[in-house]
């Protein structure tokens, strides 16, 4: 009796036949509007922040150099893949990719950083796009940003005028020790 119902149920297993994909060598189509891993265009990146500003995992990490450029740092591993970023940049030089599968030993392979030459203000000395609107104003975070990006940490620290000591302290910072 146990026999045949072990037979039974065999049987009921193959009917349907082979339901699973063949995933590693045939890779299942993203459904329509994913959102996987950003992509960067510097070509159209004005530098404004906004990305930074709207981050809710804070990978983007902005430090303004010198006067004319502008460093941007993302860290790909800790993103959330959200597309805030995509959504808030007013040039459009943020894009969601289809990508999503990006295991890897080294964190650098995730990693982008942009070095942006800003244009600045002959009268005030601040940066600005070839737009009609100033995008920092716009931002609510004026003049210049200290992140520490060697410790990709997020200092919400700015200035108007670029201060050296400020840059001194986002150099030694550290993260805090358990």
């Amino acid at each position: 009796m146990w026999l045949t119902s072990k037979i039974k149920q065999v049987l009921l297993v193959l009917r349907p036949g082979v339901v699973t994909l063949k995933y590693p060598f045939e890779p299942h189509p993203v459904a329509k509007n994913f959102r996987g891993h950003p992509s960067w265009d510097h070509h159209k990146c004005v530098g404004c922040g906004g990305c930074a500003a709207h981050c809710p995992a804070r990978t983007i990490m902005i430090r303004d150099v010198c006067q004319d450029l502008r460093v941007m740092l993302y860290d790909g591993s800790r993103c959330t893949y959200c597309g805030r970023c995509a959504d808030v940049c007013p040039e459009d030089a943020i894009t969601m990719t289809e990508q999503f599968e990006l295991a890897t030993n080294d964190r650098n392979d995730i990693t982008v950083s942009m070095e942006l030459f800003m244009l600045t203000c002959q009268r005030c000395g601040r940066c600005y796009n070839m737009e009609t609107t100033n995008m920092i104003d716009k931002m609510g975070l004026r003049g210049f940003r200290y992140d520490n990006l060697e410790a990709r940490a997020v200092i919400p620290t700015a200035t108007e005028h670029f201060d050296e000591k400020m840059l001194e302290e986002s150099d030694r910072y550290q993260r805090p020790q358990k």
